[in-house]
């Protein structure tokens, strides 16, 4: 396994860990691989992980899990020949959308998820209306326009492989293709079978991206504003992929030094020995599964 932290000028944003919501950002670059925490901390660390691939394996957590509809990549597909303009990819960015037509009224409450090989599960399916304000989060200026949508399906990467699920065709002014955005409601992540790690909070907070090859995975991890960077570890067994994230403490801080009680949000891409495939992805400190955080909608709901 090689881990390697992705920094880029604009998007890493400090925040107060006692406040409520992080600032967003990511980074790219190389890390130092420099541990301060500790050989103890290390075992500590490489038992945590363990003990959640252990509480996994077989457990009727694992088995939902498999038997669900968890997205693990964006449920929203630009039109086909991407959007036209810096204006329109901003206000695509920025969630501003407004509607300038009729928007059908729901046809089907629930339908069918297709996953590759033939299985099938039965969602609930959210409306056209519910669908845009997913989409909408702004009004501002520049925006894109919704003039009318009709059903349609997506194919979206999950945690058993694609899936084609019911979603909704948008018509936007300007595009001859359609904005699409998925109708199946996930199912609830399940829970955990190992309880969160006592007295710590979890850096772990959402999966990125999957790569194309599932050879590895970029997660948004938190670390200390005065850290050299967060640093992700991944403990891969034939059922899980257990992720344990910390911060690498700086070699140039002075002993003794003040730090304020800021954190930074950095994005953080971890290459696997094979192929994630159908193996579930797990934060070590919460022993739940990593969620995945669409850009234009929030991290799914722990049951």
């Amino acid at each position: 396994m090689r881990v390697r932290s992705q920094r880029s000028a604009g998007l890493v944003a400090a925040a107060t860990l006692t406040a409520a919501a992080l600032g967003a950002g990511a980074g790219c670059g190389p890390q130092r691989a420099v541990d301060a925490s500790g050989d103890g901390d290390s075992r500590a660390r490489a038992d945590r992980a363990r003990q959640v691939a252990a509480a996994w394996d077989g457990s009727r957590a694992a088995t939902a899990w498999r038997a669900g509809y968890h997205p693990l990549g964006e449920v929203i597909r630009t039109p086909r020949g991407g959007l036209h303009s810096s204006a329109d990819k901003e206000a695509y960015r920025s969630g501003s959308f407004v509607l300038r037509g009729e928007l059908p009224e729901a046809e089907r409450t629930r339908g069918r998820v297709m996953r590759d090989g033939g299985r099938s599960l039965t969602r609930p399916l959210i409306s056209a209306d519910e669908a845009f304000e997913a989409l909408r989060r702004s009004t501002t200026e520049p925006r894109l326009t919704v003039t009318g949508a009709k059903p349609g399906e997506l194919s979206v990467p999950t945690g058993q492989g694609r899936a084609t699920v019911p979603a909704w065709l948008f018509t936007l002014e300007g595009y001859d293709a359609p904005l699409v955005r998925a109708a199946a409601v996930p199912s609830a992540l399940p829970r955990s079978p190992i309880g969160h790690t006592p007295g710590s909070r979890s850096s772990l907070q959402h999966l990125v991206r999957i790569s194309p090859d599932g050879r590895s995975v970029t997660v948004a991890a938190r670390h200390g504003v005065c850290d050299d960077g967060a640093r992700v570890e991944a403990r891969e067994s034939s059922g899980s992929v257990v992720l344990t994230a910390s911060g690498k403490e700086r070699e140039d801080r002075e002993p003794g030094a003040l730090c304020t009680k800021q954190a930074v949000l950095q994005h953080v891409k971890v290459t696997l020995r094979r192929p994630l495939d159908d193996r579930v992805l797990l934060d070590a400190d919460s022993g739940r599964p990593v969620p995945f955080r669409s850009r234009l909608g929030p991290s799914p709901s722990w049951s």
